[in-house]
């Protein structure tokens, strides 16, 4: 899923994303509920026809973005300043579902607790607690179950024993799909594949599971080899911004001397409207002059490269070849 943190991906317009064949996009309830409302939202019609997407939209509850804050958090809910303004604001399990019905997405998340890792032992421990408090509040309060679906989240940082308590608390409340929360937040590759592990067999295999913030091509990979389904990550669109595009040969800095007189296109292998058009030579020529449409190109092929790349994974799956793949990516990437 690209991210649409504040109701569009970054660069990017509905067109793109229709063009470049996105089946969902995540947007975030905390940025959303703060600019420019959520009452906003909901009278220009609910996001979909606010932002213009025909795909499904996600919307995350914003315990990741809230964590970031430093915020106070109690059994209740969380309390923290709006990055916007300064103001003060409350939110608990049951006002963050009621603000995603009036946003209107096909997805919802339930707001859970989000630690840093490193954390100490009883950190996660309060937090898988709270967390499974919240869902529970969360499945009780969720009313539009006509036409949106709402996911628990499991917590519990790399810590087995936490990760397999949380999953199976979760599963018990029977949600529509699960959110594998928590991970991405400072842990090495080898703990959170680890986490995975434990956490993958408690989940039931007719609903989607749901990496949450991993989107890498090798973590993609991995990830799905364990049985994860569905991923978003903001890394392929900000590498984009920064120039930096993501190839099946790895990443490719597009500002660097050599691409001057270039006149391959990004990656040979790719189909993509910028690849079907422009060189490295003119790509860099945007970035190096601070053209706004070099990030819209750039960002572009790194979507059309992930979705391929999900393409493949996918293919790969049903013919039994994903351990080629990944080594072919491994020795890319590395």
């Amino acid at each position: 899923m690209p991210v649409g943190t504040r109701g569009a991906v970054r660069a990017l317009d509905s067109v793109d994303l229709e063009a470049l064949g996105a089946e969902v996009v995540l947007a975030n309830t905390y940025h959303l509920m703060l600019r420019p409302g959520y009452d906003v939202v909901a009278a220009l019609g609910g996001l979909h026809r606010f932002t213009g997407l025909s795909c499904h939209i996600l919307t995350d509850s914003g315990g990741f973005q809230v964590h970031s804050l430093d915020p106070v958090v109690d059994d209740d809910g969380v309390t923290f300043r709006s990055v916007y303004d300064g103001r003060v604001v409350r939110l608990t399990p049951e006002e963050a579902v009621a603000i995603q019905e009036q946003l209107g997405a096909d997805i919802q998340m339930v707001l859970d607790v989000c630690t840093g890792l490193p954390a100490p032992e009883e950190v996660l421990a309060l937090a898988v607690e709270r967390t499974a408090q919240w869902a529970a509040r969360a499945r009780a309060s969720h009313r539009r179950t006509d036409d949106q679906s709402l996911f628990g989240i499991v917590q519990g940082g790399v810590d087995p024993t936490l990760r397999v308590d949380s999953a199976r608390r979760t599963v018990d409340l029977e949600f529509d799909g699960y959110g594998i929360g928590g991970l991405s937040v400072g842990e090495s590759r080898e703990e959170l594949l680890g986490a995975l592990e434990v956490t993958i067999p408690e989940l039931p295999d007719d609903r989607l599971r749901y990496l949450m913030g991993v989107g890498d091509p090798i973590g993609v990979v991995e990830a799905v080899r364990r049985g994860v389904d569905l991923f978003d990550c903001v890394a392929p669109t900000r590498a984009a911004r920064h120039g930096t595009a993501w190839t099946s040969n790895g990443k490719l800095s597009l500002r660097a001397s050599a691409n001057r007189t270039d006149d391959r296109p990004i990656d040979e292998s790719c189909g993509c409207s910028t690849c079907s058009k422009w060189s490295r030579g003119y790509l860099r020529h945007l970035l190096v002059v601070g053209e706004p449409t070099a990030l819209r190109l750039v960002t572009i092929h790194n979507v059309a490269f992930m979705f391929d790349l999900v393409g493949r994974v996918r293919d790969a799956v049903a013919a039994s070849k994903l351990d080629g793949l990944g080594e072919a990516l491994a020795q890319a990437w590395s």
